[in-house]
Order: structure tokens, then sequence, then C-alpha cells
């Protein structure tokens, strides 16, 4: 006679019978028990957004090694961004998300969209313009400035930093070095001045700090770039956005674009090293 499947044995269909599924802390803790190294160089392979926003959240393990001066440092390497100096106290995760996102924040800083970007405030005689170099710049790249005329020219662009990725509490905790850059240059022909003042506004676009040297005031008869630049540092919380300001005009009052000549602006937010 057939034993009855009723009798109290199971099938093997019976779930009591299935292997255990592994429970999310059993997971975690598997997970958590990687080598440091292993880790380490999983990670290096993981997008940079992903292991602060994801991998740091698994476990204390994985925040340590996420946190890690050694995890950063090994990813600035091999992406390529410059370490010319060490420091214990240097924030290393700080310092590649700045290489990361380090660019010029000037649009059009070199006319080759026109007048596209910049407000004019100033455009006296024969206005601003933006066409070919006189001379070859020192960067090949470069191959088009704009030209003042016989009345004073001045331009700007205000930058907010928050819209380009630069959070309040960054800009607060780290403030990071700001560095301005220009180049300018007189026609051989006819003398001209050069102006430029860069402000550093809080929230309500009052001043922190500026940048404003002394006019340079240039000789005809000597045609070539010059280059002005400054670097902000140590300039306390509070910095939102950035007025870059520069201009000039022409000695003779001589119709036409016979004033400075500008190409090259540049405003980074630097990923500096602590000595």
């Amino acid at each position: 006679m057939k034993r009855s499947t009723m009798d109290g044995s199971h099938s093997s269909s019976d779930p009591d019978q299935r292997p255990p599924k592994k429970s999310s802390a059993a997971a975690t803790a598997s997970a958590s028990s990687l080598n440091t190294d292993v880790l380490e160089e999983i990670f290096l392979n993981v997008p940079a957004c992903q292991v602060v926003c994801v991998c740091q959240l698994v476990c204390h393990q994985w925040k340590e090694v996420t946190d890690s001066e050694s995890l950063w440092r090994k990813r600035c390497r091999r992406e390529g961004y410059p370490i010319c100096s060490f420091s214990k106290k240097q924030d290393w995760k700080l310092f590649y998300f700045l290489s990361k996102q380090k660019r010029n924040l000037l649009k059009n800083p070199n006319g080759e969209e026109g007048l596209n970007g910049w407000k004019i405030l100033r455009n006296g005689g024969d206005q601003w313009v933006a066409g070919g170099i006189r001379r070859p710049h020192p960067d090949e790249a470069v191959k088009t400035n704009f030209a003042t005329s016989f009345e004073m020219c001045t331009k700007s662009q205000l930058i907010e930093l928050e819209k380009e990725g630069y959070s309040p509490s960054l800009m607060d905790y780290a403030q990071p070095d700001i560095k301005i850059s220009d180049w300018f240059l007189a026609r051989s022909d006819c003398g001209s001045r050069y102006d430029i003042w860069v402000e550093l506004l809080n929230e309500k676009k009052e001043l922190v700090q500026i940048f404003s040297p002394e006019t340079a005031y240039c000789r005809e008869g000597c045609e070539e770039w010059n280059q002005i630049s400054h670097v902000f540092h140590t300039y306390g919380p509070g910095v939102r956005y950035i007025q870059f300001t520069h201009g000039g005009k022409d000695f003779k009052w001589w119709k036409g674009h016979y004033g400075i000549h500008i190409t090259g602006s540049s405003v980074e937010v630097l990923p500096t090293l602590e000595a």
C-alpha cells in the first residue's frame, strides 16, 4: 500500500525546506568583511558621486574607506590632477572635487561669440567690438579679442557661484582660492589705458573683497600682450557672487578701435593644497 502524502512527511516543495534567504543584515556583514585594500580598489572604479552618496552609507567600514586620505589621493593621481605638495591637514576629497570641476567661470572670454555673455556698462566712441587678434597670443588657441574705442568702454559679468556648483557651505567652510586673470594689448600706433576691478560679493551683493589695481597706461610703440592676475585667499565666509569688470580707451581720440585690446579673461576656483 502506498504511503499517504498526508502522513506528516514533507515533500521537496515544502516552503519550510527551502534554503533560508540571506537577511539584509547578513548581506551587509558579508560586504563589510571585505579587506580595506579591496574596497579601496573597488571604489576607485565607481563614479565619485556614487562613492559619496551611496557607498559611504552602507556600513561603518565603507564610510571609513570612502573618507580616507588614501582613496582620494589615489583618485587624484589616476585622473591626472596634479599633486605638488602634501599636507596632513589636506582634505583630499575636497581637493578631488574642486579639481574635477575647475574651469573658467567666465562665458565667452575671448570674444569668439561677439559680445554675448557680457553686460555692457559703457560703450563710448565707436563702441566695443570683437574680432581677430592683431598679434599672436602666447596661447596659440586664442584667435580673437575685444577692442575699445576713443571713449571709455567697460563691460562685466556676474558669476553666481551656487549655480556653477560651488555651494554656500563649501565656500564658507573651504574658502578655496579664487584666481582671476586677464590679457591686454595696446596698439603700437596709439597709446591707451586699461582698467580692471573684480569684486567678491555676499548674498545681498554687498562687497566682501575687491581687486582693483591702478589704471595701466600703455604708451604707443610697444605692441605686446600683457597679463594681469590675482588670487583671492582667506576672504572669509559669505562669498556668493563674483563681479568681473574691465575696459579702457585710446589716448588720441581716433575714430575706430585704437584703444586697449583684451582677451583671455578668466575666473577660476582653485583646488588649493594647504602648506
